[in-house]
C-alpha cells in the first residue's frame, strides 16, 4: 500500500522555485544518498512547477523544457531510480500552474499516463487557475482516477490549500496526501499558525492518507524562494519536532547539499523520525496545560506509540521562556491508578526518572521538550 506511513522526500520549491535544471536534480539525488537522508528514510525527489515547456506539443502532451531539461525526463527519472530514490512531479487541477505554465485541467488521463511513462513515482496536484465553473472535489477525483488508470503505482499529493475542507474528504477519493493549509514561509510566523491550524484535523490521517501542512524550511536560514528572514536553531528544531509527532509528510525544502550540520542532524534524528514513522500512524491529543489553560501559546500532547510506549511534548509558541505542566489526569492516569510515566528526553537521552501526577518542563520561547513516556506503578 502506498503511503502505508508519512511520505518523505525532497521538494525543489522551497529553496530554488524556477531555478531548476537536470544538473540540479542529479546533484540533489547524488545528495540525498550521499549525506545520509536516503537511509535516514527520505525516499522521494519531487521536482515542483516551472519544469515544463509553455505549450503542450501537437499532440496535447506536456513537454519538458528543452533547455532546463535536454534529456528529457525519462532519462532523468531513470537517474533517481538508479540511485534507490523515487521520482516525482509537479501538476495543477486548475487551466495553468501556479507559475503559469501547462496544467491537467481537462488533460487528467494523458498527462497521467505521461507521467508513468516518464516513471514517475508521486505527484503533487496543485490548485491555481482553477475555473469558477470547477468543482474542487471532481477535478481531484478526476486525476485520482487518471493515475490508477495509468499503469504505474503514483503516490497522489494532493495540493488544494484547505479549500472545501479537504480533511473530510480527501481520503475517500484515493488521495495518500493532502495540502490543507497555504504555502509555508522561512519564518517561524509560519510554520506556528500553520501547524496549529491543523491540531484540531489531525485526527483525519491515518495510513494510506495523511494531512499535509506543507514543507519543511529546516535549515535555509532566510535563504531561497520562500526565504523571509529564516528561523533560529530553536525554532527551526520545534518545526521539525512538531511535523514528526503531528504524524505529517516530511518533505525537505532546504538546499541539502549545503546545510548545516545542527540541521542535517535535526532531519536525520532517528529518535523524531521513529515517532513520526510509527506504524499504527495515531495523532497527538492536546492536554491542557496546569497554568496556562486558555493559552493558544502554549501546547501539551500525548501521542500513543505502536510499541506501548507514549510520546509527551511540551511546545511554547510564545515570546517569553515559561514552565509547562502537563496533568497526567488530563491523559486518563490519575494518581489514584497507582501508575505514572517513566520519562525519557528525546533530544538528550537523559533519564528523567518516573513521575506521578504530572509533570513540568521549563521551554524556551519558541522551542519544546519532548520525552519518550512508560507506564510504570508506584
Amino acid at each position: 500500500m502506498l503511503a502505508q506511513r508519512p511520505p518523505m522526500g525532497w521538494n525543489s520549491w522551497n529553496t530554488f522555485g524556477k531555478d531548476i535544471h537536470e544538473d540540479l536534480i542529479k546533484e540533489m539525488a547524488d545528495a540525498m544518498v550521499d549525506l545520509g537522508y536516503l537511509d535516514a528514510g527520505y525516499t522521494y525527489l519531487v521536482i515542483d512547477d516551472c519544469w515544463a515547456e509553455k505549450q503542450r506539443d501537437e499532440n496535447g502532451k506536456l513537454v519538458p523544457d528543452k533547455e532546463k531539461f535536454p534529456s528529457g525526463m525519462k532519462a532523468l527519472s531513470d537517474y533517481v531510480h538508479s540511485k534507490g530514490l523515487k521520482f516525482g512531479m509537479y501538476s495543477c487541477a486548475g487551466l495553468r500552474t501556479c507559475a503559469d505554465y501547462p496544467s491537467s485541467y481537462g488533460h487528467e488521463f494523458v498527462d497521467a499516463k505521461t507521467f508513468a511513462e516518464w516513471g514517475v513515482d508521486f505527484l503533487k496536484y496543485d490548485f491555481c487557475y482553477f475555473p469558477q465553473s470547477g468543482n474542487c472535489k471532481q477535478a481531484y477525483q478526476t486525476m485520482s482516477l487518471a493515475l490508477k488508470h495509468s499503469g504505474r503505482e503514483i503516490l497522489f499529493s494532493a495540493c488544494n490549500w484547505g479549500v472545501e475542507d479537504p480533511w473530510n474528504w480527501m481520503r475517500s477519493i484515493g488521495v495518500h496526501m493532502y495540502r490543507s493549509t497555504g504555502d509555508i514561509q522561512d519564518k517561524f510566523e509560519s510554520f506556528k499558525k500553520i501547524g496549529l491550524s491543523q491540531v484540531d484535523n489531525l485526527c483525519c490521517s491515518a495510513p494510506g492518507c495523511y494531512n499535509d501542512p506543507d514543507m519543511l524550511i529546516v535549515g535555509m536560514y532566510g535563504k531561497g524562494n520562500v526565504g523571509l528572514g529564516g528561523c533560529t536553531d530553536e525554532e527551526y528544531r520545534t518545526h521539525f519536532a512538531m511535523w514528526c509527532l503531528f504524524g505529517v509528510p516530511l518533505m525537505m525544502g532546504g538546499d541539502i547539499r549545503n546545510v548545516n550540520e545542527f540541521s542535517r542532524s535535526l532531519m536525520q534524528n532517528k529518535e523524531l523520525i521513529a515517532i513520526n514513522q510509527d506504524e499504527e500512524a495515531r495523532p497527538p491529543y492536546r492536554v491542557y496545560n496546569q497554568g496556562y489553560p486558555n493559552d493558544w501559546d502554549t501546547y501539551t500532547f500525548i501521542k500513543h506509540l505502536s510499541n506501548g510506549e507514549y510520546v509527551l511534548a511540551y511546545f511554547n509558541m510564545g515570546d517569553e521562556d515559561r514552565k509547562l505542566s502537563l496533568p497526567f489526569v488530563g491523559v486518563g492516569l490519575p494518581y489514584y491508578s497507582g501508575c505514572g510515566f517513566h520519562l525519557t528526553d528525546i533530544f538528550s537521552g537523559e533519564d528523567m526518572g518516573a513521575h506521578y501526577d504530572i509533570y513540568s518542563a521549563q521551554v524556551p520561547a519558541h522551542g519544546c521538550r519532548l520525552f519518550r513516556a512508560k507506564v510504570v506503578d508506584l
